[in-house]
């Protein structure tokens, strides 16, 4: 078995030339001349060859596995995140979003309504529309988004400020709302067809130019129209303070247009559809609700006749430079209102330069006291109490003391000896006062009475016609007259009427004593065509038909007999009632008295009445103020006409000439 030793193995020698042996251990070396010698010479050392330079080490790269695990867990976060807001969208708020999107995509549009005309008895119209587009804008088309500018707004609203006739910083706040995600804004309401054609012609020369030059801006394309109607008045201011206004919402302002808004206004509808850059998607589908027109309204007005007595005021007027005149002409039969005139008026076709003193209906709406125009509502209780007949004398001094004051005629007269008639004829105060201190066997009893009949005739109270603005008149309760009212309210001073109040009081004389509430509308016509008669006015019985005819003949004394105030209504051919009256005036702006109120009253064919014409011209200050004078023509021009119009033949018969004075 053979030893392995851990010694280091022998070293391999490299063979060379043979040494001569040692000697011996103890022998001692020989010299020769082929011995070393004992002491050996450092050999010179040999030059080294250079050693070749070292290889460059080679670059060696980081493991690539922390970058992967880094972008990979980044990716799955990314991923995750996507997932997440997905799920979010697609399945918890999917609804809501769906809800934004149709929001955002489908638009809806109110379809307005076909405003009824309202016309005259005849059929012919006063108020009417006509089409017309209402002006709209989607904001978010005139955003720097969407058009690449920033001035968008200002450059649209500098074109469409003078078509539209609007300030240019208001249409850029409407362009530019506050709540950027906005979509729909009115620029303009109710524009005609060629203010919406201008725009039109505008929007697409820009779009021309810009599809030409790549840099040029449509700055209209956010703009568009939507069909709607325009109110118009074909007679201009006709009847304007009757039919009233229509406001830039389309709802009625004044008139029968607010009176009877619900009925002329019908029902808007609506429309919904799906747009794409403002522009209706046909392939989407729509839904509309279609809108309901209004219905006609027919009023009793005759537009013949209104124009006659609008006519004739308005020229009065102007001639006697007065603040407002009103004229009234009713059929005394039916209480239907032929003519409601004022002036001065308005036209509803222009409401920016109307006064608005003006826009309302002076004859329903002011109160003023109406002097001796009311004195047949003292007569008439008279001669129904049976006081007095047309034939009673009365004495009239020409001064009466009575309460606290001193009562006088319009002219100083010496004694007056008249009968009743002729009190009424001359339009005597101090002759009324006598007469209706018979009414009680004390003045208080007296008081009450009067009061009685001036409630009867309407006086103070609502006149059941419904009109907006309307006055019911003032007319305290007999308790509370003061000294000087229990005097002068007999002859029309101490109350107040509404000129509508005073015609009607003459149309219950006239129509035999029985008193029609006053009425402006015949009736309605629905889309359907079918007509639905206005309600029948109620009526009621205030003196007997024998106190409505002597009445009637004392009246036509004011007129026909030489010593009447009302001479100049006569009018040829006809028997004419009627009453002068000229009361002082209260000024509204200060409350106190200033100028007069002229008026005139009364009825004709006195024998068979057919037609009512009442005037009133307040504050005349040039030329006469006495309402025979200034009235009176006023009256017999509108009733000459109104008859003719009617065709109310000729009187056939001889008034009664009661007498007017007596010899004591």
């Amino acid at each position: 078995m053979t030893e392995v030793s851990d010694r280091e193995p022998p070293r391999r020698r490299v063979p060379g030339p043979a040494r001569p042996p040692r000697p011996a251990q103890g022998a001692q070396r020989r010299p020769g001349p082929a011995a070393r010698p004992q002491a050996r010479r450092p050999a010179a050392p040999r030059p080294r060859a250079p050693r070749p330079p070292a290889p460059a080490k080679p670059l060696r790269l980081g493991s690539p596995r922390p970058r992967l695990r880094l972008v990979g867990v980044a990716l799955a976060l990314v991923l995750t995140a996507f997932v997440v807001r997905l799920l979010q969208v697609q399945a918890v708020d999917a609804s809501t979003y769906t809800a934004k999107a149709e929001q955002n995509r489908y638009v809806g549009q109110v379809l307005a309504a076909e405003r009824g005309e309202i016309t005259d008895r005849s059929g012919v119209a006063l108020a009417t529309s006509e089409d017309a587009y209402d002006i709209t804008a989607d904001p978010t088309m005139f955003s720097a988004k969407q058009l690449k500018i920033d001035d968008g707004p200002e450059q649209a609203a500098a074109l469409l400020a003078p078509i539209l006739g609007q300030d240019q910083a208001a249409l850029v706040k409407k362009l530019r709302p506050k709540n950027s995600a906005s979509r729909y804004a009115k620029l303009a309401s109710r524009q005609t067809p060629q203010v919406w054609k201008q725009i039109r012609d505008l929007r697409a020369t820009l779009a021309e130019k810009a599809s030409a030059d790549k840099t040029a801006v449509n700055v209209l394309g956010g703009v568009f129209a939507v069909p709607s109607s325009k109110r118009v008045y074909p007679n201009g201011d006709l009847a304007a303070g009757i039919l009233g206004w229509v406001n830039a919402e389309g709802v009625g302002g004044g008139g029968v247009e607010q009176q009877l808004n619900k009925t002329l206004a019908g029902k808007d509808g609506k429309i919904r559809y799906a747009q794409s850059g403002g522009r209706q998607v046909p392939t989407a589908g729509s839904t509309e609700t279609p809108a309901v027109p209004g219905s006609d309204v027919e009023l009793t007005i005759d537009r013949d006749i209104q124009w006659a007595a609008q006519n004739a005021i308005t020229e009065q007027v102007r001639k006697s430079k007065a603040d407002q005149g009103y004229v009234i002409v009713q059929d005394t039969r039916t209480g239907e209102i032929l003519a409601m005139a004022n002036s001065p008026g308005f036209d509803p076709n222009d409401l920016s330069s109307a006064s608005s003193a003006n826009m309302g209906n002076a004859a329903v709406q002011d109160a003023y006291e109406p002097g001796s125009t009311a004195k047949v509502v003292s007569m008439a209780a008279v001669l129904e109490e049976n006081a007095a007949t047309p034939l009673t004398r009365v004495t009239v001094p020409n001064r009466l003391h009575r309460g606290d004051r001193l009562f006088q005629d319009d002219i100083d007269h010496p004694t007056w000896y008249l009968t009743l008639n002729g009190v009424l004829a001359k339009s005597s105060n101090i002759g009324t006062i006598l007469a209706t201190g018979q009414l009680g066997k004390t003045q208080p009893e007296a008081n009450q009475v009067l009061a009685s009949y001036l409630r009867k005739f309407g006086v103070g109270q609502p006149t059941g016609l419904g009109f907006p603005g309307e006055t019911r008149g003032i007319l305290a309760p007999a308790a509370d007259w003061s000294t000087s009212q229990q005097y002068t309210i007999p002859f029309g001073q101490g109350m107040s009427v509404s000129a509508l109040q005073a015609a009607s009081v003459y149309s219950t004389i006239a129509n035999g004593g029985v008193r029609v509430e006053p009425t402006l509308v015949r009736g309605t016509e629905g889309p359907d065509g079918r007509f639905t008669p206005a309600p029948a006015p109620q009526t009621s019985r205030v003196v007997s038909a024998q106190t409505a005819r002597t009445l009637s003949q004392m009246l036509e004394s004011v007129v026909d007999d030489r010593e009447g105030t009302g001479t100049k209504a006569r009018i040829p051919g006809y028997r004419v009632a009627g009453k002068t009256g000229t009361a002082n005036r209260v000024d509204p702006a200060t409350g106190t008295y200033k100028g007069y109120t002229s008026s005139f009253a009364g009825f004709a064919p006195a024998d068979n009445p057919r037609v009512t014409v009442y005037c009133a011209i307040q504050n005349a200050t040039k030329g006469s103020y006495f309402g025979g004078q200034i009235c009176g023509p006023i009256f017999k021009q509108v009733m000459e006409f109104a008859l003719k119009t009617l065709q109310v033949p000729p009187t056939g018969t001889k008034p009664a000439n009661l007498p007017v004075t007596f010899t004591p």
